[in-house]
C-alpha cells in the first residue's frame, strides 16, 4: 500500500511538473493539456492517498480524499463543458462539487493536523468560532468590494461570496489548529497547501471581475499545487506534543468580538457592508453560544465532582481528603482538630446488622452538627471516627469537645429498640508541630483506653 502511495503520488507531481513546463511553451488551451492532463494528476492524487503511511488518521484521510475527488469532478465537468457542447446545466454542476470540497476538507484538516485520533468536540467548536470570526472578516474586507462588479448574475454572485468564504473558513481553522500544536513539517507543507488553494480562488475572483481570466492560463495550476502539497504532507508525522491544552481563549474571544462587532456595524450602517456578511456573524455567535452552554454544563459537572470527590456518602459531611485539605490551608493560625470515635458501636452493628449502623452514623453526624460552632469542619473520616477541625483557642476547643461528649449522654431509638452509644475524643491545638492528625489520634486512643472522655495532645 506504501509502495502504490508513493507511485502515485511521485507520478502526480511529475506530471503536474511537466503540465507547468507545457504551459509555459503553450499559452493557448489544449485538449491534452487541460483536459486530460490536468484533471488526471487531480484523480491520481485522490488514488495515491489509499495506500498512505499507516501514521495517518484514517477518517482524515477518508475525509481529504472525498474533498479532493470532488473538486476533481467539478474540474473534469468544468473542462468538458470547454471543449465539447453538452446540453446539462453543466456550470451549476460543476460549482455543486465545487462546493462539496469545502465540509470534506473542513472535516478532514484538522484530523491531519493532530496527532490525536480524537478531538474533542470543544476543541472543533473553538476552532469553528475561530474560522467563522476570521472568516467573517476577511469576507467583509476582500469579498464585499468585488460584488458590485458581478453585474447582477445572481448564480455567479452566490458561487463568488460561497468560494472566498470558504477558503477564509478552511485557512482560518488550519490557523486555528496550529495554534495548539508544534511546528512540523506536516503542519507547514498543509498549511502552505490550503493557503496556496485559497489564493487561487482569489485570483480567480479578481481575474474574473476584470475580465482577464483565461481558462487554461498557468494560473489554473496553482489550485493542483496546493492540492499536491496536501498529499505531501501525509507523508510526514503530525505533531506529537501540544503547546498549549486545547485552543487558546483569547483567539475565540477576539473572533466573536470581531463577529460582534461586524454585526453592530450591519445594523447601525446598512449598506456599509454586504447583507450575506450577517449569516457568518450570526453563525459565529451561534457556535459561541453552543461553546458557553457546554462549558457551563461541563464546570457544573466538574463542580459536582469536586463536591462528591470530598463528600461522604452516607452523611452528607465532609471527607477525610476534605478535612485534611482544610487543615493545610489553616496554616499556623490558631484552631485545633478534634478526633471522635464511638464507644459500643461495632457491636451494635453486629448485632442489629449495617442498615440499623447507617441509620445511627447519620444520627450520629446530626447530633455533632447541631453542637458545632458555624465556622467548625466536621467530616467522617471513616467507619465510625469523626474528625473536627476548630478555629479558635484552646477554650474553645475544649469547650466543643465537652459539648459534643455530651451529645451521646442519652441513647439512640431506632425503631423500637433504645442504643446507648458513647464517645472518646482526643485534642490537638495547631501549633508549630504540624502534625495534628497524628498528634489528635494519639489523644483519642488515650481518651477512650482510659476512659476520660476527652483528653488534650498536651496533656502527656
Amino acid at each position: 500500500m506504501l509502495r502504490r502511495y508513493l507511485s502515485l503520488s511521485t507520478l502526480g507531481f511529475f506530471l503536474l511538473i511537466i503540465h507547468l513546463i507545457t504551459r509555459v511553451i503553450h499559452t493557448t488551451p489544449q485538449v491534452y493539456l487541460d483536459l486530460w492532463i490536468y484533471n488526471a494528476i487531480a484523480i491520481i492524487f485522490v488514488f495515491s492517498l489509499i495506500g498512505v503511511p499507516s501514521f495517518n488518521d484514517h477518517v482524515g484521510i477518508a475525509f481529504l480524499a472525498l474533498a479532493i475527488a470532488f473538486w476533481a469532478a467539478g474540474s473534469l465537468i468544468s473542462s468538458l463543458s470547454v471543449f465539447y457542447t453538452i446540453n446539462l446545466r453543466i456550470e451549476l454542476i460543476s460549482n455543486v462539487l465545487y462546493m462539496l470540497f469545502y465540509p470534506a476538507a473542513f472535516i478532514a484538516l484538522p484530523r491531519l493536523l493532530s496527532q490525536r485520533s480524537r478531538i474533542s468536540a470543544v476543541e472543533i467548536l473553538d476552532s469553528t468560532i475561530i474560522a467563522l470570526g476570521l472568516g467573517s472578516l476577511g469576507t467583509a474586507l476582500f469579498v464585499g468590494p468585488v460584488l458590485p462588479r458581478l453585474n447582477g448574475d445572481m448564480v455567479m454572485t452566490f458561487f463568488a461570496i460561497f468560494y472566498p468564504v470558504g477558503d477564509l473558513i478552511l485557512v482560518a481553522s488550519v490557523i486555528s489548529t496550529l495554534l495548539t500544536q508544534r511546528v512540523s513539517k506536516r503542519a507547514i507543507i498543509a498549511s502552505s497547501g490550503i493557503i496556496i488553494f485559497a489564493f487561487s480562488d482569489f485570483l480567480f475572483l479578481w481575474l474574473h471581475v476584470n475580465n482577464k481570466y483565461v481558462f487554461g492560463s498557468i494560473s489554473d495550476d496553482a489550485w493542483l499545487v496546493g492540492l499536491a502539497l496536501l498529499v505531501m504532507s501525509t507523508q510526514f508525522k503530525a505533531s506529537e506534543q501540544t503547546s498549549n491544552e486545547g485552543v487558546n481563549p483569547v483567539f475565540v474571544a477576539l473572533s466573536v468580538f470581531l463577529s460582534a462587532t461586524l454585526l453592530g456595524i450591519i445594523t447601525l450602517r446598512p449598506g456599509y457592508f454586504p447583507s450575506f456578511i450577517l449569516l457568518p456573524t450570526l453563525l459565529t455567535l451561534l457556535v459561541a453560544f453552543i461553546r458557553m452552554t457546554i462549558a457551563l454544563r461541563q464546570a457544573r459537572s466538574l463542580g459536582a465532582e469536586r463536591t462528591l470527590a470530598r463528600t461522604d456518602e452516607l452523611t452528607g459531611l465532609s471527607n477525610r481528603r476534605k478535612l485534611i485539605a482544610e487543615m493545610e490551608e489553616i496554616g499556623s493560625s490558631e484552631g485545633a482538630l478534634l478526633i471522635l470515635d464511638l464507644d459500643g458501636f461495632k457491636p451494635v452493628n453486629d448485632s442489629f446488622g449495617h442498615d440499623v449502623g447507617d441509620e445511627i452514623l447519620k444520627q450520629v453526624a446530626m447530633r455533632f452538627h447541631r453542637a458545632l460552632p458555624p465556622d467548625a469542619t466536621l467530616a467522617r473520616l471513616g467507619g465510625d471516627e469523626f474528625g473536627v477541625l476548630i478555629h479558635g483557642n484552646y477554650e474553645t476547643s475544649m469547650e466543643v469537645a465537652l459539648a459534643l461528649h455530651a451529645t451521646m449522654s442519652y441513647p439512640f431509638l431506632i425503631g423500637k429498640e433504645s442504643i446507648d452509644l458513647g464517645v472518646s475524643i482526643g485534642v490537638a491545638a495547631n501549633n508549630e508541630d504540624h502534625d495534628l492528625l497524628r498528634r489528635a489520634d494519639v489523644a483519642m486512643y488515650r481518651a477512650k483506653r482510659e476512659s476520660l472522655g476527652v483528653a488534650h495532645f498536651d496533656f502527656f
